[in-house]
């Protein structure tokens, strides 16, 4: 078993409730952490055989581009795909971090990590 970690993955966006996110859209960054067999990747030095962090990046940004009212919603979404398209990752840790949020005071972010797990 190992890790791969994509971390400080940064895109502008529009998530949120209020209809100014909606319009100017705000910057995120997400960090993803998949856990999976490297064994045989280990000794064949072969891509096909891992998860390429290429792979993890292009999900990320396709559903933080897919706007939704709450992060939590996205952070699922991103989870459900790669435990969709990678049937090596056994677990998966999203965090999306929302910079300067719209709450009237001086917060540099706001996060929502959620985990998920492959069925048994």
């Amino acid at each position: 078993m190992g890790i791969i970690k994509v971390h400080d993955i940064k895109i502008h966006t529009n998530h949120g409730c209020m209809e100014e996110e909606a319009k100017i859209g705000n910057d995120y960054i997400v960090n993803a952490v998949v856990k999976t067999d490297l064994d045989l990747s280990a000794q064949t030095d072969d891509l096909k055989d891992t998860v390429d962090y290429v792979a993890i990046y292009n999900i990320v940004f396709e559903e933080m581009k897919i706007r939704a009212k709450l992060l939590e919603t996205v952070v699922q979404r991103i989870i459900d795909r790669i435990l969709k398209e990678h049937k090596s990752v056994e677990e998966v840790t999203i965090e999306v971090q929302k910079l300067n949020p719209p709450i009237g005071g001086n917060v540099g972010y706001v996060s929502v990590e959620r985990k998920g797990k492959r069925a048994s």
